[in-house]
């Protein structure tokens, strides 16, 4: 199930945004503090929800806020002023009767009514897969335990992802799987494996690398090798990918674009946030006519964040990326004069 559509209000840096996603690749762009990892962290948590049936508690480490988030449930409200009653809202829509919403209730001084969720028509679960922008696999020996145990400052977007690279293989693999498998062992030059409580790289020459001691880009194909394999990627899985683009070499970066379409070829809904130009830019060259590719720039105004959504990199208007790019070569010609 797609998410068609996104509603956010007064939360975080969103006063009242509503953003329409394409079933394939969304990438978001735009300025430090503009809400890129807010929104995908709010996509995902509305749809973990589903999943979890996550229901507020009167247990504080039991709220969505902390679990997701890490903070305290006010915190994440973006208009305090009001004294009586506070709404902070991430809402999605899945088809015209289907959706799901993650609220945030404040009653009274500093009362809290509501930090949960509900859904409306919502009958079926949602595979989704979170990777945030901090590789965590190669800390992942004894982290679950010692998070079940001990209030760790990680929030269940890393927990999710050490939970997932920990299960088992699958014992299907797609032939495009299969496909996709091989393009990233080049990548790391052998497969991944999970054994002892630890991730390791066994190269084709029979070494086995930690994953501790590998390249960080590495890590990152390797992650989304085990994510795979796994069958936890597949057809209608809705994949979150917050700067997949950091620490990879630039020239693998086109391999990974190749990679992300061809997932969304097998009906897996992308949501990438980046500062890379190459990185966007690769997908609106590498893309054919019937791919789906929707880049979404946010900007700031007074009101808070709003986005501007274009099939064409180039035709973002408020496209900080370009704006960067197009400031360091006035400067590179302005000193080539100057010499």
């Amino acid at each position: 199930m797609n998410i068609k559509r996104v509603n956010i209000k007064n939360f975080t840096v969103f006063d009242d945004f509503e953003l329409n996603l394409s079933s394939g690749i969304n990438i978001i762009i735009g300025k430090n503090g503009t809400g890129k990892t807010h929104l995908l962290k709010g996509l995902y948590t509305v749809c973990d929800s589903i999943n979890n049936e996550t229901k507020y508690t009167s247990t504080y480490q039991n709220l969505i806020s902390q679990l997701y988030f890490k903070v305290n449930p006010f915190d994440l409200v973006r208009d305090k002023s009001k004294k009586d009653k506070i709404i902070s809202s991430v809402s999605i829509t899945y088809s015209e009767k289907s959706y799901s919403r993650y609220l945030i209730i404040k009653v009274g001084e500093n009362q809290l009514a509501e930090d949960g969720s509900m859904h409306k028509e919502v009958d079926f679960h949602i595979n989704n897969i979170f990777i945030p922008a901090t590789e965590i696999l190669s800390h992942s020996k004894g982290f679950l335990a010692l998070n079940n145990k001990y209030d760790m400052p990680f929030d269940k977007t890393y927990v999710d992802i050490i939970t997932n690279a920990e299960l088992p293989e699958s014992k299907n693999i797609s032939e495009i799987d299969k496909k996709i498998l091989n393009i990233i062992s080049k990548v790391i030059n052998g497969e991944v494996v999970y054994e002892n409580d630890n991730f390791y790289i066994v190269k084709k020459d029979g070494s086995k690398i930690d994953f501790s001691i590998e390249a960080e880009g590495i890590r990152k194909f390797a992650l989304l090798w085990k994510l795979i394999r796994n069958g936890l990627i597949d057809n209608e899985t809705i994949l979150f990918w917050d700067e997949p683009e950091a620490n990879i070499n630039p020239e693998l970066m086109p391999i990974l674009v190749d990679i992300l379409i061809e997932l969304q070829r097998c009906n897996v809904q992308v949501f990438l946030a980046t500062h890379s130009y190459n990185f966007a830019k690769y997908f609106e060259v590498k893309r054919n006519s019937n791919d789906k590719v929707l880049f979404h720039s946010l900007y700031k105004v007074e009101q808070g964040i709003k986005c501007q959504s274009e099939e064409n990199f180039g035709d973002l208007k408020n496209n900080s990326i370009i704006e960067a790019d197009t400031k360091l070569l006035d400067e590179v010609i302005e000193g080539n004069f100057e010499e």
